[in-house]
């Protein structure tokens, strides 16, 4: 094939230099000797080789880059991604057609000279003496060395320059390199490596990912056409390609065609019949990345992307990871349930739509495993309108989100934390409906935290004033209870059991101290809270989140991938209570708009003071989830987050402000809270996951003020497996009656910023 040198023509001279250069060269070569007479004909310029002999002796051709798949658990395609979109096939899964029509066009001596031809070197030199040109007369082993010389180059686009120079130095490494390979391989792997590593443009390197872009078939089944047109487009992929210049690419097959009928390899008749056919092209657009993933899955791919690049089990440095990631031909086999991401999707759309200024997020946790099952939000994944690539549900660090106040979903946290200490379900506190001023509270480092004069909290209604035991104040989520109960309990303690459940803030700072902690004031990812509630249903043992199941490597060989690592955070005692509890807030609390009925439900609610943050955490013995609802992208006044409040006035938006109702989805409110926008989204994503599994039954005991359990009841079936194979359950539980005669209220003292108001 031709290579025709830019610029000006070679004077009579150098012409004649370089025709004696070449044709010592290709006498040295064949005889495998040096070549001292280079330089002294004036070959020795920059990019040329000093002697044959100096060159390496071995060509390392790297591992092909090849595209990774990304499956869900039950081997499902989300996505492909890769750098350069190949799928290396073995010879004999390749058709004759493309194997006869590639040699015809390329190399039609190839069977009868080695490594070099000597005829074509001569041809070549007689015309790129007349033209100035470089025409190489390659071989097609000479072309798959410049082709491994490319792909070592990578993306490095001086490297790929430096591998494709038009030199008398680059002649001289291909025909050094092409006499080994020839050795080493012989002609038939030649000519599979060659058709696997060459380029048909369109991002489709090798025949098996040519014949699907261009023809949606395989390289086993193409026809005579169909190979006829992808041999002829290698000469020059741009300039015959068949998508945008379709008639180019045809009069290059129908060229193709007719060589092959000279050369015997088909007959003339074949060859006409051919030729009168069109392209037939059955083209299918390069797919590439997490952007183009099925089933709305593009948040949950970006987050197993992040998951491989920034875990040392996938490669030792960054860099590793990054080039196993886009060339390693790897199978990635994934957490995701396809049933339940569809149902997460489904709750989400019908309550909330794409173009809305308010986003949802949700995402599925498995308990016992710490598997992601599902993960999406209103808002799709990509670049275009009403999309984003920023994934909501992560910390910041695995989806450029910071995170959202946790509003009330923390106070169950609070409420293990006390339960461990030793505080019983009966414990009560007057909980009036305001308090002035956060107790003081003690930090983890030894500094006390004394509250502003202005700095207090309330409860959502007037009309919530205690006396309140642990369950009603969680059903009815009672700020100054739970402000109370953790200035007895102590801010440690309590900090201690939410990073024993995971609970982070989601920018990667250090958990920000204060009263107000209970109430949900630091940010925190959807991820983190559902993996949080998912120990709750697994009794107390919290296991770290994770997507990737499986990674095979190109040549089907499994790789080690980091397991979820489990560890008890509470007792069983104090995990079957917070169920029970929490099942009284789905039961007859702020939580009931998310009750399945049939099920065993817990779950909190949870919603900011000023309204800007709702959500839904909740779960099932065998699934737990958590939904947020807000404004993520500050489309308020002066660039401030929307409030989920008619009369805010703080926004500069039509929605939320000066009384006039907040739309989301199909709905109008007047003001949105956990319990009227997350929860509902949350029950219809779960209703359908749920579809068809088990009725599994939380171990419950019996709280203060309630009946007491029948016996056997609720124990129909197995609790979740607990990782790490913790102990299993124990006997029901039983505390002593509610108490009315109040609580303990000392006051603390504590500096913190606005908190949960109620549902």
């Amino acid at each position: 094939m031709a290579h025709k040198r830019s610029g000006g023509g070679l004077t009579a001279a150098q012409q004649a230099a370089k025709f004696l250069g070449v044709s010592v060269l290709a006498g040295a070569v064949l005889a495998g000797i040096a070549l001292p007479a280079v330089g002294a004909i004036g070959l020795s310029a920059k990019g040329t080789a000093s002697g044959f002999d100096d060159l390496p002796g071995e060509l390392k051709a790297p591992p092909l880059s090849q595209a990774s798949k990304i499956l869900d658990r039950n081997g499902g395609l989300i996505a492909t991604v890769y750098s350069r979109d190949r799928t290396v096939v073995p010879i004999d899964k390749m058709s004759p057609n493309i194997l006869n029509a590639i040699v015809d066009i390329e190399d039609a001596r190839f069977y009868e000279h080695g490594a070099l031809d000597l005829k074509g070197i001569l041809r070549a030199l007689s015309n790129n003496a007349s033209d100035g040109g470089t025409q190489g007369a390659s071989t097609l082993t000479q072309q798959y060395v410049k082709n491994v010389f490319v792909e070592e180059a990578g993306d490095d686009p001086d490297k790929v320059a430096q591998a494709t120079q038009q030199t008398i130095g680059r002649k001289i490494k291909e025909m050094k390199y092409a006499i080994q390979v020839e050795k080493e391989l012989g002609k038939k792997k030649i000519l599979e490596n060659y058709l696997n590593i060459t380029f048909f443009g369109e991002q489709a390197y090798g025949v098996e990912a040519a014949s699907q872009r261009y023809f949606s078939t395989s390289a086993s089944k193409l026809t005579l056409p169909q190979a006829a047109m992808l041999a002829g487009m290698v000469q020059s992929p741009s300039v015959y390609d068949p998508v945008s210049n379709p008639e180019a690419a045809l009069a290059r097959r129908n060229t193709v065609l007719m060589r092959m009928a000279q050369l015997k390899d088909i007959t003339p008749a074949q060859a006409a019949a051919a030729q009168k056919q069109p392209l037939g092209l059955k083209y299918k657009a390069s797919k590439n990345g997490c952007i183009t993933a099925v089933n709305g899955a593009g948040f949950f791919c970006d987050y197993v992307r992040n998951t491989f690049l920034t875990n040392a089990a996938f490669g030792k440095t960054k860099t590793d990871r990054k080039k196993a990631w886009d060339t390693g031909g790897l199978t990635i086999t994934t957490t995701l349930d396809p049933k339940a991401q569809k149902s997460l999707l489904n709750g989400i759309s019908e309550h909330v739509y794409q173009g809305d200024n308010f986003v949802a997020a949700d995402t599925m946790v498995r308990p016992g495993t710490g598997e992601i099952v599902a993960m999406g939000q209103s808002k799709p994944y990509g670049v275009g309108k009403n999309q984003t690539q920023i994934n909501l549900s992560v910390d910041k660090s695995m989806g450029s989100s910071g995170g959202f106040q946790q509003g009330s979903t923390f106070k169950p946290i609070t409420a293990a934390a006390a339960l461990e200490a030793g505080f019983k379900p009966d414990q009560t506190y007057p909980s009036p409906y305001h308090m002035d001023r956060y107790p003081d509270v003690t930090t983890c480092s030894g500094q006390t935290i004394h509250a502003g004069a202005d700095e207090g909290t309330q409860n959502e209604m007037p009309t919530e004033v205690g006396p309140y035991s642990m369950p009603d104040a969680l059903k009815h989520s009672i700020n100054t209870y739970f402000v109370a109960l953790e200035a007895d309990v102590g801010l440690c303690p309590v900090l201690n059991m939410a990073g024993k459940l995971g609970i982070v803030r989601a920018d990667g700072t250090k958990m920000r101290e204060g009263a107000s902690v209970t109430l949900g004031t630091n940010e925190v990812s959807p991820l983190a809270v559902a993996s949080a509630y998912a120990a709750f249903a697994n009794r107390g043992v919290y296991c770290t989140p994770i997507a990737i199941k499986a990674v095979k490597g190109p040549d089907g060989k499994g790789m080690a991938v980091p397991k979820s690592l489990c560890s008890r955070a509470m007792s069983q005692n104090t995990a079957d209570t917070i169920n029970s509890m929490l099942k009284g807030v789905v039961d007859d609390g702020t939580g009931t708009a998310a009750d399945l009925q049939g099920r065993d439900t817990a779950g909190k609610t949870g919603t900011t003071d000023d309204r800007k943050d709702a959500w839904f955490a909740g779960y099932v013995p065998s699934l737990a989830s958590a939904v947020w609802l807000g404004d993520p992208f500050n489309k308020g006044k002066g660039g401030k987050r929307l409030s989920m409040f008619a009369g805010a006035d703080d926004n500069g938006g039509k929605d939320g402000r000066g009384g006039i109702p907040v739309k989301i989805g199909p709905k109008t409110f007047q003001k949105v809270e956990g319990a009227t926008g997350p929860a509902p989204i949350w029950k219809d994503a779960m209703t359908g996951a749920l579809d068809g599994t088990p009725n599994e039954h939380f171990v419950t005991v019996q709280l203060p003020g309630s009946a007491p359990r029948n016996p056997g009841q609720g124990q129909g079936q197995q609790p979740p497996a607990n990782g790490g194979g913790l102990p299993n359950p124990f006997p029901t539980l039983s505390f002593p009656p509610f108490n009315n005669g109040g609580g303990n209220n000392k006051g603390g003292g504590g500096k913190g910023g606005p908190g949960g108001t109620g549902p």
